[in-house]
């Protein structure tokens, strides 16, 4: 087991009131358990400090600047807690935003959406207990409080996952955002009810959303929280699902929870790299993602033409080759076929086909679906259902990000994640 170094013994000041310690708590590795003995749940275990270290993008078009006084994020409701950052998961949109100047509410900003870390502030009806290590994916991205690239950062409760100490904290930061995408589109766009496998049962999110009132449903993503409430048209134990970017992050999530539900899975991706790791991960067919032509033919073929459901994860023109795949015709109940693309859908799009995005905000804005989700990461997590991503691990904290990024931007990590270790 690993354990917390501090410079001095972990003392509150006063136990009644929002805590601080005498020096600057140093959190070089986790140590689940030590603190949950050592602390009350609502103790804060912040530094005194006022400011942090942050990466800031000043421009677009540029690379992110460290800087040494960005204010420490405060949280505004009990909902909210702060964590001491530790690990970052690097995403191709850390280094696409800023490039091609999307996804930034305003300059200068901070970003990141992937982050593990210790909680050490959290209100008594938290589901989450200050000392926990957790990680989060920071899908409200609108929000730079919550941005990863900073030393300290806010979260909701609900949107937290525990780490069990079986399972390394670098490996989990990689995954937060990756199993929220892959779970949404699984069970919500597609309606896959995650609550029949024996082996490790999940929610249900179709009957969730029916629960929630419609008006709490932001209006961008209504439409997709809906459509699997029609029973003909929800993927379900036995079909077939094809998925075309499978050696993604998300694509081995996506996987895994779709062999866990009892699904048949076609994988397309550079077999020749990424074969045996789909193999491992339960994949019952596998195409060669190079010859686009013959991977259509080899799709329609394994499923006889008869293929309503799938998932592009790599853009635009892939997506566009994977509704070849799909059966466009409408059966006798009036159900469809389905397709799901994560960065792009096609331009030009066939009749008999329902075109789908993941809602993502659905994580964020609705408490319900969001705990039901992290409640069952941690589930999966502890009894390891889920293999976690493979990762290349850099040393160097918000200062390497930037260098980090460009491994991603390279595609010389492909198949893995790329972790920025900030624990020292």
């Amino acid at each position: 087991m690993t354990a917390i170094s501090t410079y001095t013994p972990l003392v509150a000041v006063d136990e009644k009131r929002p805590a601080t310690f005498q020096n600057e708590i140093f959190l070089e590795q986790r140590c689940p358990g030590y603190l949950q003995t050592s602390i009350s749940h609502s103790t804060p275990l912040v530094s005194p400090r006022r400011t942090q270290n942050a990466l800031l993008l000043k421009q677009a078009r540029e690379q992110y600047t460290l800087v040494n006084d960005h204010s420490i994020p405060s949280i505004s409701n009990k909902d909210e807690i702060l964590v001491k950052v530790l690990a970052i998961g690097l995403n191709p949109i850390d280094w696409k935003g800023p490039a091609f100047n999307f996804g930034i509410p305003s300059l200068p900003w901070i970003n990141g959406r992937d982050l593990a870390g210790i909680v050490v502030e959290a209100d008594e009806s938290s589901r989450v207990r200050v000392g926990d290590t957790v990680l989060v994916p920071s899908t409200d991205y609108r929000d730079i409080r919550k941005a990863a690239f900073q030393e300290y950062a806010v979260a909701t409760h609900y949107n937290a996952a525990r780490i069990p100490p079986s399972q390394c904290i670098h490996a989990s930061a990689s995954l937060g955002v990756a199993f929220v995408a892959a779970i949404l589109a699984l069970g919500v766009s597609f309606g896959l009810d995650f609550a029949a496998p024996s082996a490790c049962p999940g929610p249900n999110l179709v009957d969730v959303v029916r629960r929630l009132p419609d008006d709490s449903i932001p209006s961008d993503i209504r439409d997709e929280c809906l459509t699997a409430r029609v029973e003909s048209e929800r993927l379900r134990s036995g079909n077939w699902i094809a998925i075309w970017g499978a050696s993604t992050t998300t694509g081995y999530i996506t996987l895994q929870m779709a062999k866990l539900a009892g699904l048949k899975v076609i994988c397309v991706a550079d077999i020749a790299r990424h074969g045996s790791r789909l193999v491992e991960l339960g994949a019952d067919v596998l195409v060669d993602r190079h010859d686009t032509e013959r991977a259509i033919e080899i799709i329609r073929g394994v499923t006889q033409g008869q293929l309503r459901y799938a998932i592009d994860i790599v853009g635009k023109d892939t997506a566009t080759l994977l509704q070849r795949a799909l059966d466009s015709s409408i059966h006798k109940d009036g159900s469809h076929a389905h397709l799901l693309g994560l960065t792009g859908l096609p331009k030009e799009r066939l009749p008999g086909i329902c075109y789908h995005t993941v809602p993502i905000k659905l994580f964020h804005t609705s408490s319900t679906v969001g705990e039901s989700m992290v409640t069952w990461l941690e589930t999966l997590l502890a009894s390891n259902t889920l293999k976690l991503p493979e990762i290349v691990r850099t040393e160097g904290g918000l200062a390497s990000i930037n260098a980090s990024l460009e491994i991603l931007r390279q595609g010389t990590a492909s198949g893995k994640r790329v972790v920025v270790d900030l624990g020292g």
